[in-house]
């Protein structure tokens, strides 16, 4: 039978990929941007993931999960070198990976005023050229391949041809098909998302991926749908680049909680109806390692997690409502905010 997730917490490589994102107060988790620095870094932080997940293991084993672009500088070849060094078998891990975006920065931090880091291109010349790259780095790995960042703008939701090659893609290399979504629109995005079909009759996207937190909760509704149609649902920036720990509700009431702000942010996520798995952005071990404890009980195996007390305690439910009810923003005001951050 073939692989699936059972992590519901796994680890983005957008900020460990590359020496340059939009996360905040990077200097202060990085001491190198070199590709060997940023590499031996991101290796730390997989080969944690890998223990936390064996340490966790019960009756079940634990997938660990990485998820990667190819336009996360050279994510893919991180991924790739350090599972095949450790000797990690196809079956001991579920990597997914995006096409869509192509990554240009040349391993700087910061570029000229108005230059891009990333380009998007979403035509069956780029997917080909893309689909092949993921192959040579990560190809026996993948278990989901995902469209980075859908737009209406950028014609994927109404390219047939590219429709047909993502079909033959799964059908040939066995990837479940997703796609990533962004902006104000990310729920119209997902509606459409969910009617397109193949041979007419079979839905091309197996998956989505969405930015969902307890500032930008404009998806909620439209998630719900496409969860209780059978799509896969992962959430991405949980923590709002950073932006959603210095909120001063969250450290109230994880303070109540007895837990982190980042564990309390992402719990809150994990509770969802729409029963999502959550990537983290960690660029350090003990980030992740508090990342995790979101949804596992890291220091006591006996005691409730944080996700767990927010779904099935009066206090958890209380300050689940509270916490979701006073931290959400304009859909519009919250892509600005983010659109403002600087690369560092």
């Amino acid at each position: 039978t073939p692989l699936t997730f059972n992590m519901r917490v796994g680890l983005g490589l957008a900020a460990l990929g590359r020496p340059g994102y939009i996360n905040l107060q990077r200097d202060s988790h990085l001491t190198s941007r070199s590709v060997e620095g940023m590499q031996q870094q991101a290796n730390k932080v997989i080969d944690a993931l890998f223990q936390q997940s064996r340490s966790l293991s019960t009756e079940e084993k634990l997938i660990p999960w990485l998820d990667c672009a190819r336009s996360y500088g050279l994510s893919e070849k991180f991924v790739g070198e350090f599972l095949r060094s450790n000797s990690v078998s196809p079956t001991d891990v579920y990597v997914s990976s995006k096409w869509g975006y192509t990554y240009v920065a040349d391993w700087n931090v910061e570029l000229g005023e108005g230059e891009p880091h990333e380009v998007k291109d979403h035509s069956l010349e780029n997917f080909l050229k893309q689909v092949q790259e993921t192959s040579e780095h990560i190809g026996e790995y993948v278990k989901l391949y995902q469209v980075h960042s859908a737009t209406f703008d950028s014609g994927i939701l109404t390219n047939t041809k590219v429709h047909e090659a993502l079909s033959k893609c799964r059908e040939e290399k066995g990837w479940k098909i997703g796609l990533s979504v962004s902006g104000p629109s990310q729920d119209d995005l997902i509606r459409e998302a969910m009617q397109i079909k193949v041979s007419g009759e079979q839905r091309l996207f197996d998956s989505v991926q969405c930015t969902y937190n307890i500032l930008e909760q404009r998806p909620h509704d439209a998630l719900i749908e496409a969860h209780e149609s059978g799509m896969d649902i992962i959430i991405k920036e949980g923590l709002a680049n950073g932006r959603t720990l210095s909120n001063p509700t969250l450290k109230e009431l994880s303070s109540t909680l007895n837990c982190q702000p980042d564990q309390l942010a992402l719990a809150a996520i994990l509770a969802q109806p729409f029963q999502p798995r959550v990537l983290s952005g960690s660029v350090t071990v003990d980030q992740l390692r508090s990342n995790l404890g979101s949804f596992y009980s890291i220091e006591d195996p006996e005691s409730m997690s944080v996700a767990e007390r927010l779904v099935s305690t009066a206090e958890g439910k209380e300050v689940l409502q509270k916490l979701m009810e006073s931290c959400k923003m304009e859909s519009e005001e919250y892509w600005d905010n983010r659109s403002a951050l600087k690369w560092n």
